[in-house]
């Protein structure tokens, strides 16, 4: 592992959401037939980052969690001009305790009061503390630390610490990565994949681990604007951590974890949770240009673009968006440009495109301020960069190794900062090769930030993806507190 500075750029997010759909990681779901879970972190804000979804899920379910907090990450700022180390120690301390309330009410928590940087010199004393906390947590414990790795030295100590005890009493450990994304190429022959795992996480874990890191503005946002007092785990941090799932490293032992009783007791995930290891069964071919073309000879309007149904989601998708107004927007599948005069009326440019020529043409007639190109996705991408790509009623049409294509270009044609706006008919489609769910699913898997806004009604699914630290529509206008 190279040396790293948390202030440099590091490895995009969207290099790694990339990387790991190409890996296809397997599902782990073996916490769900854990006991108890205890979780070792080193500093406030590491047990959010790494397994605060995990830790969601688990309490959620009913399993009871405690959280071992070695120090206060008060030496986060060493250099800081403005903050002591005693002063931001309480401070830190608070967070923690917000952020662990956060992830679910019932999560147990212990403070250990270990000096920062100190585990190597503390490691009996923090030993015994875990040792204490295994020995209460019943039949399987599930043992949670950071990533032996990780770069970070109270990181490795921490999962020493943790993986002796789980090699003593034969119990499941899992370690989670959390500067690995930081300092890591993606392209790295020598990191373990062949260990890792994931966990998907559903709406509601999802959300509470956002709400808790955004519990730690010690650590998120810069103490002042004076040198030395720069954020730690900044907007691009934040990205690797707001993903729909996290990646672990499981022990033999929790690759093994089995309930009691039924085999299958637990083992359905969520429909909201399936990941890409299903695309396989939807993986035929995308419709056909000639398609495209023939629908529009014979309908040269294109889909009822004037009914209620047209307007109203149009208005719907219209209020949906996370700004006033955009610098440059993408429309995919813009048809005759009936929702690209909209955009247009919200951006300073919009480039819509489509298969067919025949709805391009009346599309700029229509539109003569906005910009039309026809390509076939994925292979005639359009160049440039984008604030706001809207995707409406075209990702089911794509067979899943071209939606995947797709996304891939998305994401590297997002400016910093942009959004994604998906928006899609729920009933059957005889020409659709996907589903409105197994699209938005997929763009969910593959998205760095948050979702911040789902809309799902009997005929048409929405969501919003926005940057995981994109403020909401009342902070901005400055009516939160």
């Amino acid at each position: 592992m190279p040396a790293f500075d948390h202030r440099d750029p590091g490895t995009s997010a969207a290099a790694w959401a990339t990387r790991l759909h190409e890996l296809d990681l397997p599902v782990w779901d073996g916490w769900r037939h854990a006991t108890d879970v205890v979780v070792l972190s080193p500093h406030p804000d590491d047990e959010s980052l790494g397994a605060g979804g995990l830790i969601a899920a688990a309490a959620a379910a009913g399993i009871p969690v405690e959280v071992l907090l070695v120090t206060l990450g008060e030496g986060s700022h060493p250099d800081s001009p403005t903050t002591t180390p005693e002063e931001l120690a309480p401070r830190r301390e608070a967070e923690f305790v917000d952020a662990v309330g956060r992830l679910h009410p019932t999560v147990g928590y212990d403070v250990l009061h270990i000096p920062d940087g100190g585990l190597d010199t503390e490691r009996a004393g923090i030993a015994e503390r875990l040792r204490a906390a295994v020995a209460t947590a019943g039949s399987r414990p599930l043992i949670v630390a950071p990533w032996r790795g990780d770069g970070h030295r109270d990181h490795r100590i921490a999962s020493e610490l943790a993986t002796a005890l789980a090699t003593e009493l034969d119990l499941a450990l899992v370690e989670f990565p959390i500067w690995l994304w930081h300092w890591a190429d993606t392209d790295d022959a020598t990191l373990p994949w062949a260990e890792a795992r994931i966990v998907p996480l559903d709406a509601a874990a999802h959300g509470a681990k956002i709400a808790a890191m955004d519990a730690y503005p010690s650590q998120t946002e810069p103490l002042s604007d004076a040198p030395g007092d720069e954020a730690i785990v900044d907007h691009h941090h934040l990205q690797h951590y707001a993903r729909r799932f996290e990646v672990l490293f499981p022990n033999g032992r929790a690759l093994g974890l089995e309930p009691d009783g039924d085999p299958d007791a637990g083992a359905a995930a969520d429909s909201d949770t399936d990941t890409a290891t299903d695309a396989a069964t939807a993986d035929t071919t995308s419709r056909s240009k000639e398609s495209f073309e023939d629908h529009y000879r014979d309908h040269p309007d294109g889909w009822d673009f004037g009914s209620w149904y047209e307007e109203r989601k149009r208005r719907v998708l219209l209020a949906a968006l996370p700004r006033q107004r955009f610098g440059s927007v993408l429309e995919l599948g813009c048809a005759t440009g009936v929702l690209t005069e909209r955009l247009a009326d919200r951006s300073d440019d919009v480039l819509g495109v489509d298969i067919a020529e025949a709805p391009l043409e009346t599309a700029r007639r229509r539109v003569p301020a906005a910009r039309f190109e026809r390509g076939t996705l994925p292979d005639d991408w359009p160049s440039g960069a984008f604030d706001l790509v809207v995707m409406s009623e075209v990702g089911y049409y794509l067979s899943a190794s071209d939606l995947d294509r797709v996304i891939d270009h998305l994401l590297g044609s997002l400016a910093p900062g942009g959004s994604i706006v998906a928006c899609h008919w729920r009933h059957a489609d005889d020409h659709a090769t996907t589903s409105a769910e197994f699209v938005h699913r997929r763009l969910l898997e593959r998205w760095p930030g948050r979702r911040s806004i789902q809309h799902v009604e009997d005929d048409f699914l929405l969501d919003v993806l926005v940057p995981a630290d994109e403020a909401s529509v009342a902070a901005v206008d400055g009516l939160t507190g």
